[in-house]
């Protein structure tokens, strides 16, 4: 048996790493420790660990990132009966995971997961803790059978609370639904019709090595057959291809933006969907994106940027980015109505897990109804700056009901003007019909989770 206090990791670790070069499992224990604390998310620390890390190291990284925070809430499970007592400190937690991570799921030989990781504990200043965490490793080495039996019933890696919520809401699918939650997502490209068509650039790109097939639903879309890193891909950095998933480009496609009209797109970072409505409809009036988070609004103004320098000639369409609560519609709202609206609202993100792993670390049940709330306030008042015969596309990446198709019901049976109508699109639309609007649920190598509803003001 093995214990830990935080006291003691504090001790042992003050002023010891300096400006030492960490190696790649130490940057992926400072990347997921805030993760499990539950303070901030993995798309927020992995990129400095991304900056510090060798290249060719990179794909290691993301791996002991994502794939110990996907099974995280099960690696714990395993290591507990391992510890005297509860670990106290998350760097020190994330270690263990990650040892347990490369033991249990990755290809990497035992005794080099176990030196490589006793190693990144000396390199994060825990010299005298490399005793516990390999102890603590080789027991679970040791008792993989034993500790895996009796850890079967979390083998489905998801907190309580969310379970029962998936269960609750789709008991035919849920089984489905997890084993796509707990597999890597596929990396999925929108082609910038204002440059290319897709199958002229998935010829190019075939022939330069990528291995990319069309998506099923999406006219741009292309994914990776195989994962490879792509980051450097010139294509991205130009504007002629940009990361997004299938479920999340039908978005512009089923709002369908015409000429002359003005179009809001609401909560629009990190500007995905802002960037493929200029594609589409670049002879749009005006289109105007807010978010309320100035950092992340910079991230829409530079994805806007990017595709549309991709276009030979300056697009004609008004572009305005505002940093502002979409739902305050008095501090920013000029009184002229819009032709239509994308409101992609704030939700719990169930939807994506796949992508996004840490949300089953970050989120809680009272989550929920802190978005339904959010939710609805931004409905109420968006609605007001919406032209009698405009459309409102409400989406979500999420697979609960509550803040999806009972999220639609409650506001139409509140709201006289307005009516859904169903969702049009050219070619096969994925999902299932509901009661209201359109679910999505994750597929493994297939498109996220995502809810879509159309609405009409009358």
């Amino acid at each position: 048996m093995s214990s830990l206090s935080a006291k003691t990791h504090q001790s042992v670790r003050h002023g010891s790493t300096g400006k030492r070069q960490l190696g790649v499992r130490a940057l992926a224990a400072q990347a997921l420790a805030p993760a499990l604390a539950g303070e901030r998310s993995l798309s927020a620390t992995l990129p400095s660990a991304q900056k510090l890390c060798r290249g060719e190291d990179i794909g290691l990284l993301q791996e002991l990132v994502q794939g110990t925070a996907r099974f995280a809430i099960y690696y714990r499970t395993l290591i507990k009966p391992l510890l005297q007592r509860a670990t106290k400190d998350f760097e020190v937690e994330a270690l263990l995971l990650i040892g347990a991570h490369q033991l249990l799921a990755m290809r990497i030989p035992d005794h080099a997961a176990l030196a490589e990781t006793v190693e990144a504990a000396r390199q994060l200043g825990m010299e005298k803790l490399t005793g516990f965490i390999n102890g603590v490793l080789r027991n679970l080495q040791r008792r993989e059978a034993e500790l895996v039996h009796a850890a079967s019933v979390q083998r489905h890696a998801h907190p309580a609370w969310l379970l029962r919520a998936i269960q609750a809401d789709w008991p035919a699918e849920a089984n489905d639904i997890i084993e796509a939650n707990n597999s890597s997502a596929p990396i999925c490209l929108r082609v910038n019709r204002l440059r290319h068509n897709r199958s002229e650039l998935l010829i190019e790109l075939i022939e330069d090595g990528l291995p990319l097939e069309p998506t099923r639903f999406a006219p741009e879309g292309l994914r990776l057959i195989e994962p490879l890193p792509i980051h450097n891909l010139p294509a991205l950095a130009s504007g002629a291809l940009s990361v997004q998933d299938e479920a999340a480009q039908l978005a512009a496609l089923l709002l369908n933006p015409k000429a002359g009209e003005r179009v809001l797109d609401a909560c629009a970072a990190p500007g995905g969907k802002t960037a493929h409505l200029l594609e589409l409809m670049p002879d749009m009036a005006q289109l105007v994106a807010i978010d309320n988070d100035a950092e992340r609004l910079r991230r829409v103004q530079d994805n806007i940027e990017r595709v549309t320098l991709a276009s030979e000639d300056p697009l004609p369409v008004d572009i305005d980015t505002i940093c502002a609560d979409a739902s305050d519609i008095s501090s920013w709202w000029d009184g002229q109505t819009f032709d239509a609206i994308l409101l992609d609202a704030p939700c719990t993100a169930t939807g994506v897990i796949r992508r996004h792993p840490d949300i089953k670390l970050l989120r809680r049940a009272t989550d929920v109804a802190q978005t339904t709330a959010i939710q609805a306030r931004l409905l109420n008042m968006l609605w007001k700056t919406l032209r009698p015969g405009g459309r409102l596309l409400y989406a979500t990446c999420s697979l609960l009901k509550a803040e999806n198709e009972n999220q639609i019901i409650a506001f139409l049976k509140r709201t006289p003007d307005a009516m859904s109508i169903p969702l049009e699109k050219s070619g096969e639309m994925p999902g299932q019909w509901r009661p209201e609007g359109r679910q999505l649920l994750p597929e493994i190598d297939g498109h996220d989770g995502f809810y879509y509803a159309m609405l009409i003001k009358k």
